[in-house]
């Protein structure tokens, strides 16, 4: 069975949609998908599947966290070759290597529509940098990410579609986790 990656989108990061990673796995189990695994407590979650792929995964995923956890949040799944795709088409090495922490992939829901990320760059009011690729966006925080005012509200927009962000460090970890 191909292994996936799931993101959770904004748990554990404050008083709202608090999930065990525990009960993260459980719930994986419990739908069938193979080996489940969690990476740190931000909700990543590697797992073995054959089918559903893709947005009938994410959707599967997203129904069966909100009935049986309470947790309403939306998941990005990618497979194991998404993900090494991911990391060696990476824009940014040298930033990758100087300073992952604050380097960041944020996976998206859909392809942003042609020049909606050129629009987005042209948004960008600090040092930021940002590059896409398909499903995904790379964004450099050059003077950190909570001073950015590249927020999450003007990415989503001007990209026109949900996505959630992981650091270097921590792409590079799932990679390792599944083997890329």
């Amino acid at each position: 069975m191909p292994t996936h990656i799931a993101l959770l989108r904004a748990v554990n990061l404050g008083p709202h949609n608090k999930v065990g990673m525990a009960d993260l796995r459980e719930l994986a189990e419990s739908l069938g998908l193979g080996e489940p695994r969690t990476l740190l407590q931000s909700g990543n979650l590697v797992f073995r599947n054959a089918r559903p792929t893709g947005a009938a995964l994410e959707s599967l995923l997203e129904r069966e966290a909100a009935q049986r956890l309470r947790l309403e949040t939306a998941f990005f799944v990618r497979t194991a070759p998404e993900w090494q795709a991911i990391v060696e088409r990476n824009p940014f090495t040298a930033e990758a290597r100087r300073d992952p922490a604050h380097l960041v992939l944020l996976c998206l829901k859909a392809a942003p529509p042609n020049g909606a990320v050129e629009r987005l760059q042209a948004a960008v009011t600090g040092r930021e940098t940002v590059r896409g690729d398909g499903r995904q966006a790379y964004v450099v925080y050059p003077d950190g990410i909570g001073a950015s005012r590249l927020t999450t509200a003007l990415i989503e927009r001007t990209l026109g579609t949900a996505g959630t962000g992981r650091n270097w460090n921590t792409v590079l970890k799932l990679a390792a986790l599944v083997g890329s």
